[in-house]
């Protein structure tokens, strides 16, 4: 089957010079960026382009997927660590503080995805990502630093919820307030009064 063969190398670089390029592109310029300026800002030609995205769904799709699949790995790592023992809310706090970098980064790459109904992630990754998240819920719970009502979809909540469009100091702050609102001490506060 020709669909299932591996890329060349060549292939390989041209594909990964598109995604960088289409990922800097719609960030400067927006959703409406041609696919022509992203093949010249990837030093490729318009053919080259089309041959590994079709349309520009697949592009952005393509983008925004291997963003998540950077957010599943980091979560998938975390979890590791803390299962080697590291502090799990020190965890929790860390990656919190790295996703929403990224997606203030990629703020113009999301909302392409959704104006092009584009997937965030797929299936697999989905399940990966709530897998390891759970276990670091688990770890965070069992050393009492983290309310035992947290969930998977709360820490989604967070992510996609946060000030993006806001300066680092007030994403920072942001961060502060919400992350206290999931910790132990929050959740015996609320219940003494």
């Amino acid at each position: 089957m020709a669909g299932s063969r591996p890329l060349r190398a060549d292939a390989v670089r041209n594909r990964t010079k598109i995604l960088a390029a289409a990922r800097e592109q719609i960030t400067l310029h927006g959703p409406d960026v041609p696919m022509d300026a992203i093949a010249e800002a990837a030093g490729v030609a318009v053919g080259t382009l089309y041959r590994h995205f079709p349309t520009k769904t697949d592009l952005v799709g393509a983008v925004i997927a291997e963003h998540s699949e950077t957010i599943t790995v980091d979560i998938e790592a975390a979890a590791a660590r803390v299962a080697d023992g590291s502090h799990a809310m020190a965890e929790i706090t860390r990656i919190a503080e790295r996703t929403i970098e990224a997606a203030a980064r990629d703020r113009s790459v999301k909302a392409a995805a959704q104006t092009l109904g584009a997937a965030h992630w797929t299936e697999r990754q989905e399940q990966r990502f709530r897998a390891a998240t759970e276990r670091i819920i688990a770890a965070a719970v069992a050393d009492g630093d983290l309310r035992p009502d947290v969930t998977v979809d709360d820490f989604l909540m967070l992510v996609l919820t946060a000030p993006t469009d806001q300066e680092p100091a007030v994403r920072s702050r942001w961060l502060a307030l919400f992350l206290a609102g999931f910790t132990a001490q929050a959740g015996r506060g609320a219940e003494g009064g």
